[in-house]
């Protein structure tokens, strides 16, 4: 399910501030990254199943293994994790409203913080 106009895919920010404001929210870079590309995850565990709300980015400027990098945010996703497949983000999946709105509440206030710093 992608989370459409959220604005989030609008932002271009630093690769640090934006790791900071990610984990304060509860989304997880560690090794989901190259030197182009980062992925930013937040496990969500409810009785329908194991979900993950995905941010993900590209280097618009610099290089992420440096760590002076300018990332430009992209639409963010949530899936719905099938072991041992993976996550499937697919038009078929069903996703409860509650944690629909708990990821839109979320990602409302990533967009709110990093929006203070973007570029």
């Amino acid at each position: 399910m992608k989370f459409e106009n959220t604005g989030i895919e609008n932002l271009k920010a630093d690769l640090n501030r934006l790791d900071e404001v990610m984990l304060e929210h509860g989304l997880v870079r560690e090794g989901q990254w190259d030197y182009e590309r980062v992925t930013y995850d937040k496990k969500l565990v409810v009785k329908e199943g194991t979900f993950y709300l995905r941010v993900q980015g590209y280097v618009h400027e610099g290089d992420v293994g440096a760590h002076k990098a300018i990332i430009q945010l992209m639409t963010p996703l949530l899936g719905k994790h099938y072991y041992p497949h993976g996550v499937e983000y697919g038009e078929g999946e069903q996703f409860p409203k509650a944690l629909v709105s708990q990821c839109e509440n979320l990602l409302k206030d990533v967009k709110a913080e990093v929006e203070t710093f973007a570029i």
